[in-house]
Protein backbone atom coordinates (compact mmCIF):
# COMPACT_ATOMS: atom_id res chain seq x y z
CA UNK A 1 0.00 0.00 0.00
CA UNK A 2 1.52 3.38 -1.23
CA UNK A 3 1.81 6.21 1.44
CA UNK A 4 -0.80 7.78 -0.52
CA UNK A 5 -3.49 5.15 0.20
CA UNK A 6 -2.50 5.23 3.76
CA UNK A 7 -3.64 8.89 3.76
CA UNK A 8 -6.78 8.82 1.94
CA UNK A 9 -7.85 5.73 4.34
CA UNK A 10 -6.96 8.12 6.80
CA UNK A 11 -8.96 11.12 5.33
CA UNK A 12 -12.42 8.99 6.09
CA UNK A 13 -11.71 8.18 9.64
CA UNK A 14 -14.53 10.14 11.73
CA UNK A 15 -14.90 12.35 14.45
CA UNK A 16 -15.80 9.78 17.11
CA UNK A 17 -12.84 7.35 15.74
CA UNK A 18 -10.65 10.34 16.44
CA UNK A 19 -12.28 11.15 20.11
CA UNK A 20 -11.58 7.92 21.53
CA UNK A 21 -7.74 7.90 20.31
CA UNK A 22 -7.10 10.98 21.39
CA UNK A 23 -9.09 10.30 24.74
CA UNK A 24 -6.87 7.27 25.33
CA UNK A 25 -3.58 9.42 25.06
CA UNK A 26 -5.46 12.23 27.25
CA UNK A 27 -5.49 9.38 29.89
CA UNK A 28 -1.87 8.02 29.58
CA UNK A 29 0.02 10.77 28.12
CA UNK A 30 2.38 11.80 31.52
CA UNK A 31 5.50 13.43 31.02
CA UNK A 32 4.85 16.68 29.66
CA UNK A 33 4.82 18.30 25.99
CA UNK A 34 8.14 16.39 25.02
CA UNK A 35 7.17 13.09 25.89
CA UNK A 36 3.51 14.08 24.28
CA UNK A 37 4.50 14.57 21.13
CA UNK A 38 6.89 11.29 21.57
CA UNK A 39 3.85 9.63 22.44
CA UNK A 40 1.69 11.20 18.75
CA UNK A 41 4.78 10.27 16.42
CA UNK A 42 4.36 6.35 17.84
CA UNK A 43 0.82 6.46 17.59
CA UNK A 44 0.12 8.42 13.99
CA UNK A 45 3.69 7.88 11.82
CA UNK A 46 4.68 4.16 13.26
CA UNK A 47 1.62 2.64 14.50
CA UNK A 48 -1.56 4.06 11.96
CA UNK A 49 0.41 5.58 9.21
CA UNK A 50 -1.52 8.75 9.09
CA UNK A 51 1.44 10.97 7.58
CA UNK A 52 4.98 10.62 7.18
CA UNK A 53 7.83 10.72 9.69
CA UNK A 54 8.33 13.88 7.69
CA UNK A 55 5.31 15.44 7.45
CA UNK A 56 4.46 15.40 11.47
CA UNK A 57 8.12 16.92 11.61
CA UNK A 58 6.70 19.61 9.86
CA UNK A 59 3.40 19.71 11.69
CA UNK A 60 5.85 19.77 14.88
CA UNK A 61 7.98 22.88 13.84
CA UNK A 62 4.77 24.94 12.61
CA UNK A 63 3.34 24.57 16.43
CA UNK A 64 6.23 25.30 18.10
CA UNK A 65 6.99 28.37 16.15
CA UNK A 66 3.05 29.40 17.00
CA UNK A 67 2.24 31.08 20.60
CA UNK A 68 0.32 28.48 22.69
CA UNK A 69 1.38 24.69 23.82
CA UNK A 70 2.86 22.97 21.15
CA UNK A 71 1.54 19.38 21.82
CA UNK A 72 -1.74 20.60 22.22
CA UNK A 73 -1.12 22.46 18.86
CA UNK A 74 -0.11 18.80 17.35
CA UNK A 75 -2.93 17.09 18.45
CA UNK A 76 -5.32 19.66 16.88
CA UNK A 77 -3.70 20.15 13.50
CA UNK A 78 -3.77 15.91 13.15
CA UNK A 79 -7.22 15.88 13.63
CA UNK A 80 -7.69 18.70 11.20
CA UNK A 81 -5.83 17.22 8.71
CA UNK A 82 -7.52 13.54 9.03
CA UNK A 83 -11.16 14.84 9.85
CA UNK A 84 -11.68 18.32 9.05
CA UNK A 85 -12.81 20.73 11.94
CA UNK A 86 -14.92 17.86 13.57
CA UNK A 87 -11.60 16.15 13.52
CA UNK A 88 -9.95 18.84 15.32
CA UNK A 89 -12.17 19.44 17.89
CA UNK A 90 -12.71 15.63 18.75
CA UNK A 91 -8.77 15.48 19.10
CA UNK A 92 -8.84 18.73 21.30
CA UNK A 93 -11.97 17.25 23.68
CA UNK A 94 -9.62 13.68 23.71
CA UNK A 95 -6.40 15.05 25.03
CA UNK A 96 -7.42 17.97 27.18
CA UNK A 97 -11.01 17.17 28.99
CA UNK A 98 -9.93 14.47 31.23
CA UNK A 99 -7.07 16.36 32.95
CA UNK A 100 -9.29 19.14 32.99
CA UNK A 101 -11.94 17.91 34.73
CA UNK A 102 -9.82 15.98 37.37
CA UNK A 103 -8.01 19.98 37.92
CA UNK A 104 -11.91 21.35 38.10
CA UNK A 105 -12.68 18.84 40.74
CA UNK A 106 -9.81 19.71 42.34
CA UNK A 107 -10.12 23.02 42.43
CA UNK A 108 -13.92 22.54 43.90
CA UNK A 109 -11.86 20.67 46.32
CA UNK A 110 -9.66 22.90 47.51
CA UNK A 111 -12.36 25.69 48.01
CA UNK A 112 -14.65 23.54 49.95
CA UNK A 113 -12.26 21.73 52.28
CA UNK A 114 -8.85 24.13 52.44
CA UNK A 115 -9.25 24.47 55.87
CA UNK A 116 -9.44 20.44 56.47
CA UNK A 117 -6.51 19.65 54.22
CA UNK A 118 -2.81 19.92 56.60
CA UNK A 119 -0.67 22.86 55.49
CA UNK A 120 2.15 21.06 54.62
CA UNK A 121 0.38 18.94 51.56
CA UNK A 122 -0.39 21.98 50.20
CA UNK A 123 3.38 23.53 50.79
CA UNK A 124 4.79 19.85 49.30
CA UNK A 125 2.64 20.86 46.21
CA UNK A 126 4.24 24.07 46.15
CA UNK A 127 7.62 22.17 46.24
CA UNK A 128 7.44 19.94 43.54
CA UNK A 129 7.04 22.71 40.85
CA UNK A 130 10.22 23.39 41.93
CA UNK A 131 11.17 20.59 40.50
CA UNK A 132 9.11 20.48 37.43
CA UNK A 133 10.30 23.90 36.63
CA UNK A 134 13.99 23.41 36.96
CA UNK A 135 13.42 19.63 35.00
CA UNK A 136 11.72 21.62 32.08
CA UNK A 137 14.77 24.79 32.13
CA UNK A 138 17.38 22.22 31.98
CA UNK A 139 15.70 20.00 29.19
CA UNK A 140 14.73 23.29 27.15
CA UNK A 141 18.25 24.95 27.59
CA UNK A 142 19.94 21.36 26.36
CA UNK A 143 17.94 21.80 23.09
CA UNK A 144 17.87 25.43 22.78
CA UNK A 145 20.71 27.03 24.25
CA UNK A 146 23.77 24.97 23.12
CA UNK A 147 25.95 28.04 22.06
CA UNK A 148 27.44 31.52 23.33
CA UNK A 149 25.09 33.64 21.66
CA UNK A 150 21.62 31.67 22.43
CA UNK A 151 22.92 31.35 26.21
CA UNK A 152 24.13 34.96 26.45
CA UNK A 153 20.30 35.37 24.62
CA UNK A 154 18.73 32.98 27.75
CA UNK A 155 20.64 35.22 30.31
CA UNK A 156 19.37 38.56 29.20
CA UNK A 157 16.06 36.87 28.59
CA UNK A 158 16.62 35.77 32.67
CA UNK A 159 18.14 39.45 33.64
CA UNK A 160 14.82 41.80 32.17
CA UNK A 161 12.09 39.31 33.68
CA UNK A 162 13.49 39.45 36.74
CA UNK A 163 14.13 43.13 36.69
CA UNK A 164 11.59 43.94 35.01
CA UNK A 165 8.60 41.71 36.25
CA UNK A 166 5.37 42.07 34.24
CA UNK A 167 3.69 40.46 31.21
CA UNK A 168 4.69 43.46 29.12
CA UNK A 169 8.51 42.57 29.91
CA UNK A 170 7.75 39.35 28.48
CA UNK A 171 6.06 40.31 25.27
CA UNK A 172 9.37 42.59 24.76
CA UNK A 173 11.45 39.63 25.35
CA UNK A 174 9.96 37.47 23.01
CA UNK A 175 9.72 40.22 19.82
CA UNK A 176 13.25 41.52 20.71
CA UNK A 177 14.39 38.19 20.61
CA UNK A 178 12.53 37.03 17.16
CA UNK A 179 14.25 40.24 16.06
CA UNK A 180 17.85 39.27 17.57
CA UNK A 181 17.25 35.83 15.80
CA UNK A 182 16.81 37.19 12.48
CA UNK A 183 20.22 38.66 12.11
CA UNK A 184 22.27 36.31 14.16
CA UNK A 185 20.80 32.84 13.49
CA UNK A 186 20.21 32.74 9.72
CA UNK A 187 20.01 28.84 8.94
CA UNK A 188 19.67 27.21 5.77
CA UNK A 189 15.63 26.32 5.04
CA UNK A 190 14.63 22.65 5.31
CA UNK A 191 13.01 21.06 2.51
CA UNK A 192 10.75 18.00 1.57
CA UNK A 193 7.14 18.75 2.42
CA UNK A 194 4.62 15.74 2.01
CA UNK A 195 1.98 17.34 0.08
CA UNK A 196 -0.34 14.48 1.09
CA UNK A 197 -3.43 15.84 2.81
CA UNK A 198 -2.76 19.64 2.23
CA UNK A 199 -5.90 20.14 0.88
CA UNK A 200 -6.91 23.11 3.91
CA UNK A 201 -8.75 26.11 2.33
CA UNK A 202 -6.46 29.07 2.04
CA UNK A 203 -9.61 31.37 2.25
CA UNK A 204 -10.90 29.57 5.56
CA UNK A 205 -7.26 30.22 6.98
CA UNK A 206 -7.55 33.69 6.09
CA UNK A 207 -11.06 33.91 8.46
CA UNK A 208 -9.88 32.72 11.58
CA UNK A 209 -6.65 34.36 11.46
CA UNK A 210 -8.91 37.42 11.19
CA UNK A 211 -10.90 36.13 13.57
CA UNK A 212 -7.89 35.62 16.35
CA UNK A 213 -6.94 38.93 15.84
CA UNK A 214 -10.61 40.95 16.05
CA UNK A 215 -10.86 38.12 19.59
CA UNK A 216 -7.41 39.70 20.72
CA UNK A 217 -7.83 43.31 19.61
CA UNK A 218 -11.79 43.55 21.25
CA UNK A 219 -11.58 41.35 24.21
CA UNK A 220 -9.37 43.48 26.31
CA UNK A 221 -11.64 46.20 25.58
CA UNK A 222 -14.62 44.71 26.63
CA UNK A 223 -12.95 43.88 30.05
CA UNK A 224 -11.88 47.77 30.45
CA UNK A 225 -15.74 48.29 30.03
CA UNK A 226 -17.31 45.45 31.62
CA UNK A 227 -16.17 44.55 36.02
CA UNK A 228 -17.96 41.17 34.89
CA UNK A 229 -15.50 38.25 35.51
CA UNK A 230 -16.57 36.36 33.06
CA UNK A 231 -15.71 38.41 30.72
CA UNK A 232 -12.26 39.77 32.57
CA UNK A 233 -11.21 35.54 32.71
CA UNK A 234 -12.49 35.53 28.94
CA UNK A 235 -9.96 38.27 28.16
CA UNK A 236 -6.91 37.25 30.72
CA UNK A 237 -7.01 33.70 29.51
CA UNK A 238 -7.53 34.85 25.65
CA UNK A 239 -4.63 36.78 25.49
CA UNK A 240 -2.10 34.34 27.15
CA UNK A 241 -2.93 31.60 25.23
CA UNK A 242 -2.75 33.99 22.20
CA UNK A 243 0.88 35.54 23.13
CA UNK A 244 2.47 33.17 25.43
CA UNK A 245 5.64 31.12 23.49
CA UNK A 246 7.13 28.09 24.95
CA UNK A 247 4.47 25.55 25.70
CA UNK A 248 2.55 24.97 29.29
CA UNK A 249 5.69 26.10 31.93
CA UNK A 250 6.10 29.43 30.16
CA UNK A 251 2.48 29.88 31.22
CA UNK A 252 3.20 30.24 34.49
CA UNK A 253 4.47 33.30 34.96
CA UNK A 254 1.78 35.31 32.46
CA UNK A 255 -0.93 33.76 34.03
CA UNK A 256 0.68 34.57 37.74
CA UNK A 257 1.15 38.08 36.86
CA UNK A 258 -2.37 38.15 35.84
CA UNK A 259 -4.86 36.57 37.95
CA UNK A 260 -2.81 37.11 41.40
CA UNK A 261 -2.51 40.64 41.44
CA UNK A 262 -5.89 40.91 40.36
CA UNK A 263 -7.07 39.18 43.51
CA UNK A 264 -8.85 36.37 41.78
CA UNK A 265 -6.65 33.36 43.02
CA UNK A 266 -4.50 33.50 45.79
CA UNK A 267 -0.91 32.85 45.33
CA UNK A 268 -0.72 30.28 47.83
CA UNK A 269 -4.10 28.52 45.22
CA UNK A 270 -2.23 29.18 42.31
CA UNK A 271 1.01 27.32 43.25
CA UNK A 272 -0.93 24.40 44.60
CA UNK A 273 -3.19 24.06 41.92
CA UNK A 274 0.10 24.27 39.72
CA UNK A 275 1.63 21.54 41.49
CA UNK A 276 -0.94 19.48 41.37
CA UNK A 277 -1.41 19.85 37.98
CA UNK A 278 1.63 18.24 37.36
CA UNK A 279 0.14 14.83 38.92
CA UNK A 280 -2.47 14.82 35.46
CA UNK A 281 -1.71 13.72 32.19
CA UNK A 282 -2.56 15.54 28.99
CA UNK A 283 -1.82 19.00 28.52
CA UNK A 284 -0.47 21.26 31.23
CA UNK A 285 -2.25 24.22 29.55
CA UNK A 286 -5.41 22.68 31.34
CA UNK A 287 -4.16 24.36 34.66
CA UNK A 288 -6.29 27.30 33.11
CA UNK A 289 -9.53 25.22 34.12
CA UNK A 290 -8.40 25.08 37.75
CA UNK A 291 -7.89 28.77 37.74
CA UNK A 292 -10.88 29.64 36.42
CA UNK A 293 -12.47 27.13 38.57
CA UNK A 294 -10.90 28.74 41.52
CA UNK A 295 -12.33 32.32 41.28
CA UNK A 296 -14.87 32.83 43.89
CA UNK A 297 -18.78 32.62 42.99
CA UNK A 298 -18.32 31.01 39.37
CA UNK A 299 -16.79 27.13 40.47
CA UNK A 300 -16.90 24.72 37.09
CA UNK A 301 -18.38 27.40 34.70
CA UNK A 302 -15.35 29.53 35.30
CA UNK A 303 -13.03 26.68 34.75
CA UNK A 304 -14.93 25.82 31.56
CA UNK A 305 -14.69 29.57 30.63
CA UNK A 306 -10.66 29.55 31.37
CA UNK A 307 -10.13 26.47 29.39
CA UNK A 308 -11.85 27.24 26.63
CA UNK A 309 -10.37 30.81 25.92
CA UNK A 310 -6.63 29.41 26.61
CA UNK A 311 -7.02 27.32 23.95
CA UNK A 312 -9.06 29.00 21.57
CA UNK A 313 -6.03 31.35 19.86
CA UNK A 314 -4.24 27.68 19.40
CA UNK A 315 -7.20 26.34 17.25
CA UNK A 316 -7.66 29.49 15.39
CA UNK A 317 -3.97 29.77 14.62
CA UNK A 318 -3.71 26.04 13.82
CA UNK A 319 -6.52 26.44 11.52
CA UNK A 320 -4.98 29.50 9.72
CA UNK A 321 -1.52 29.26 9.43
CA UNK A 322 -1.64 25.78 8.36
CA UNK A 323 -2.83 26.07 4.78
CA UNK A 324 -0.03 28.62 4.38
CA UNK A 325 3.07 26.49 6.40
CA UNK A 326 4.43 24.87 3.17
CA UNK A 327 5.39 28.11 1.50
CA UNK A 328 6.26 30.43 5.17
CA UNK A 329 8.81 27.35 6.73
CA UNK A 330 10.88 27.36 3.45
CA UNK A 331 11.80 31.25 4.86
CA UNK A 332 15.16 31.55 6.67
CA UNK A 333 14.16 34.40 8.93
CA UNK A 334 11.40 32.69 10.17
CA UNK A 335 13.83 29.72 11.62
CA UNK A 336 16.39 32.38 12.46
CA UNK A 337 13.26 34.18 14.58
CA UNK A 338 12.14 31.00 16.19
CA UNK A 339 15.48 30.43 17.10
CA UNK A 340 15.87 33.24 18.94
CA UNK A 341 12.53 33.43 20.65
CA UNK A 342 13.02 29.46 22.00
CA UNK A 343 16.90 30.91 24.03
CA UNK A 344 14.48 33.58 25.46
CA UNK A 345 11.61 31.51 26.13
CA UNK A 346 14.38 29.37 28.06
CA UNK A 347 14.99 32.64 29.92
CA UNK A 348 11.90 33.59 31.25
CA UNK A 349 11.20 30.18 32.52
CA UNK A 350 14.41 30.25 34.74
CA UNK A 351 13.50 33.82 35.84
CA UNK A 352 10.10 31.87 36.69
CA UNK A 353 12.02 29.37 38.22
CA UNK A 354 13.25 32.03 41.32
CA UNK A 355 9.96 33.95 41.26
CA UNK A 356 7.75 32.84 42.05
CA UNK A 357 8.30 29.47 42.29
CA UNK A 358 11.42 29.18 44.54
CA UNK A 359 10.91 32.40 46.70
CA UNK A 360 7.03 30.77 47.08
CA UNK A 361 8.17 27.24 48.14
CA UNK A 362 11.58 26.43 49.17
CA UNK A 363 11.90 28.51 52.68
CA UNK A 364 13.65 25.66 55.02
CA UNK A 365 16.70 23.43 54.46
CA UNK A 366 14.33 20.52 54.71
CA UNK A 367 12.00 22.04 51.49
CA UNK A 368 15.38 22.53 49.62
CA UNK A 369 16.03 18.78 50.13
CA UNK A 370 12.38 17.71 49.30
CA UNK A 371 12.56 19.56 45.88
CA UNK A 372 16.39 18.13 45.29
CA UNK A 373 14.45 14.64 45.75
CA UNK A 374 11.68 15.75 43.51
CA UNK A 375 13.93 16.31 40.48
CA UNK A 376 16.17 13.63 41.31
CA UNK A 377 13.06 11.32 40.68
CA UNK A 378 11.83 13.22 37.65
CA UNK A 379 15.17 13.43 35.85
CA UNK A 380 17.20 10.22 36.95
CA UNK A 381 14.93 7.56 38.28
CA UNK A 382 12.02 8.12 36.02
CA UNK A 383 9.06 7.76 38.52
CA UNK A 384 6.05 8.89 36.94
CA UNK A 385 5.24 12.63 37.81
CA UNK A 386 2.07 11.47 39.50
CA UNK A 387 3.64 9.41 41.77
CA UNK A 388 6.20 12.05 42.61
CA UNK A 389 3.28 14.51 43.23
CA UNK A 390 1.87 12.63 45.93
CA UNK A 391 5.75 11.81 47.28
CA UNK A 392 5.65 15.48 47.52
CA UNK A 393 2.28 16.35 49.38
CA UNK A 394 3.13 13.18 51.51
CA UNK A 395 6.53 14.76 52.14
CA UNK A 396 5.33 17.91 52.78
CA UNK A 397 3.03 16.38 55.59
CA UNK A 398 5.75 15.24 57.26
CA UNK A 399 7.91 17.91 57.04
CA UNK A 400 5.06 19.52 59.00
CA UNK A 401 4.43 17.59 62.02
CA UNK A 402 8.42 17.49 62.54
Amino acid sequence: MTLGKKVDMAQKISAWQILIIFLRLGLTSFGGPVAHLGYFREEFVVRRHWLSAQRYADLVALCQFLPGPASSQVGMALGLVQGGYRGALAAWCGFTLPSAMIVILFAAGLTHWQNHVPAGVLHGLKVVAVAVVAQAVWGMAGQFCRDKRHISLMLMATTISLLWPSVLAQMVIILVAAGTGYVLFRTTPSTGWDPEGNRLSHRHGVIWLLLFVVLLVSLPILATVSSGPVIQLLDIFYRTGALVFGGGHVVLPLLQAEVVPAGLVSNETFLAGYGATQAVPGPLFTFAAFLGASVPDLGWFGGVVALTAIFLPSFLLVAGVLPFWERLRRFAPVQAALSGINAAVVGILLAALYQPVWTSAVQHAADFVLALLALMALMVWRISPWLVVIGCGVGGWVIALV
